[in-house]
């Protein structure tokens, strides 16, 4: 179980445990109006549908493909979905002093298992250094922050940027390695 694809496979089942914390454990709309703007119009069963979905379909695509262009969507996807938003949960709950629903399986589940994710990434050569773990990060940053800013719009955006990293990654790869 800590091989690469057999640890992804964990992302849409603790992303369901975390929206059960947020939504049926605690209300984590109502806590989120408290501080911040209501921009995103769909109701959180839907958001939980859709991004379930894609988790699934770029787990699915990586397991096909099996490179580093879907290890480096995955890992993207993850970083903007759950190391990203974990860090919003326990931000925040501290900052405002006021606990946020869902800062309990951000801190428990999402990133411990995120972690043994990116560890099997190095170790398999998916990531080859830092700065790469450190670009997708920044990119799960602004992906999530730009979410937060304008809505469930971005979420569209980037899936539509995928194919074309997924094929600029692996041209970069292939000359690499000629």
């Amino acid at each position: 179980m800590r091989e690469f694809k057999n640890l992804i496979v964990l992302g849409p089942l603790i992303y369901a445990l975390h929206h059960f914390e947020e939504h049926i454990l605690f209300n984590f709309r109502e806590w989120r109006l408290a501080y911040f703007p209501d921009n995103n119009p769909l109701p959180t069963e839907e958001v939980l549908v859709r991004l379930i979905a894609l988790l699934l379909i770029f787990v699915f695509v990586h397991l096909i493909k099996n490179n580093r262009g879907s290890a480096h969507i995955v890992l993207f996807f993850l970083m903007t979905t759950q190391v990203v938003n974990a860090f919003f949960h326990i931000f925040y709950s501290v900052y405002f002093y006021d606990f946020s629903p869902g800062a309990i399986t951000a801190a428990i589940l999402y990133l411990p298992i995120n972690f043994l994710i990116i560890k099997a990434a190095y170790h398999e050569g998916y990531l080859r250094g830092y700065i790469e773990l450190f670009l997708l990060f920044v990119g799960g940053v602004i992906t999530f922050a730009l979410f937060e800013l304008i809505g469930p719009e971005v979420i569209a955006f980037s899936v539509l940027l995928t194919p074309l990293y997924y094929v600029l990654i692996n041209r970069a790869e292939s000359a690499s390695n000629n």
